[in-house]
């Protein structure tokens, strides 16, 4: 059955915003005797969302840390964050001109990076017209590895599991894509390494390689 649908994942996929994400979290947690991270060290924390990721720092600091810390946390993250959306983040080499080739299918970003945040970066960039839907990470009740974000996608947009493939740089692509019936498409210049996104159907070295997989997937 034709593909008539391509989900994108955001970050390390269509996006490198690694360096804007390390910089709002050293300006987060300098407070509590943690960092600065360096971008080697963010890209291999990224992906289950912002809160996971602060959780996961947290566990480091000397200080003693309960809710209202990590709340604290998340918010300054937040607040710094939302000011330097596209201070160094751009997308990858190739991207806007694939999207371009690939006018004839509708498009979606499922992210697990919040909605609105999502969104904005994508605007500034200049990405955004190429979506017909744009999800985050509070978008829907549970975040990718769940297929919940990608079923939203599929039924919002009238399409069939068959007829749909996720690309992203992760396995929670894999697994969300996988268990909402979907080819997967994997990667590689994103932020997981090779073993977490080996189990794709297809795996792919530049986002232009995505023409030659779909030409062969509607043949």
């Amino acid at each position: 059955m034709p593909v008539k649908l391509i989900i994108f994942d955001l970050d390390g996929t269509l996006i490198d915003s690694s360096k804007d994400i390390t910089e709002a979290i050293n300006y987060a947690i300098k407070p509590y005797g943690l960092g600065p991270l360096t971008t080697e060290d963010t890209i291999k924390l990224v992906g289950e969302g912002i809160s996971r990721l602060i959780e996961r720092l947290l566990l480091n600091s000397p200080f003693e840390i309960d809710d209202g810390i990590r709340k604290e946390v998340i918010e300054r993250f937040l607040e710094y964050y939302s000011h330097h959306l596209l201070d160094n983040t751009k997308e990858y080499p190739g991207v806007r001109e694939t999207l371009e080739r690939l006018g004839g299918y509708k498009k979606a970003v499922i992210s697990n990076k919040r909605e609105a945040l999502s969104r904005r970066i994508l605007e500034g960039l200049g990405l955004d017209r190429f979506f017909e839907m744009i999800v985050g990470s509070d978008s829907t009740p549970e975040k990718k590895p769940s297929a919940l974000p990608v079923i939203k996608v599929l039924r919002d947009l009238d399409i069939r599991p068959e007829e749909a493939v996720i690309v992203g740089d992760s396995n929670l692509d894999i697994e969300a894509g996988r268990s909402a019936g979907l080819k997967t498409i994997s990667v590689t210049y994103g932020y997981r390494p090779y073993e977490m996104i080996k189990d794709a159907d297809y795996i792919i070295d530049r986002i232009d390689g995505l023409i030659e997989i779909l030409a062969g997937l509607n043949r």
